[in-house]
């Protein structure tokens, strides 16, 4: 299929102009916010870099609990 006729994962309309937004653009704008929030938390002492990996850890067993090759892992 071809990327033009994709559907595109939101449509935003800002100002009489409509914008399409694709999944790949969704996923990486997801992504960079992560990031970012967990860069900020960690600078500011509210967690570590190793209470993140844990918590990650813990949720990938939960989501994907018979998975041995999980997302990260």
């Amino acid at each position: 299929m071809a990327d033009e006729h994709r559907k595109p994962a939101m449509v935003i309309d800002m100002d009489g102009e409509r914008r399409e937004i694709s999944y790949e653009e969704l996923t990486l704008s997801n992504n960079i916010t992560l990031e970012a929030l967990v860069r900020l938390l960690a600078r500011k002492g509210i967690i570590t870099p190793d209470e993140f990996v844990k918590q990650l850890e813990e949720l990938q067993n939960e989501r994907f609990p018979e998975q041995e090759n999980r997302p990260n892992g």
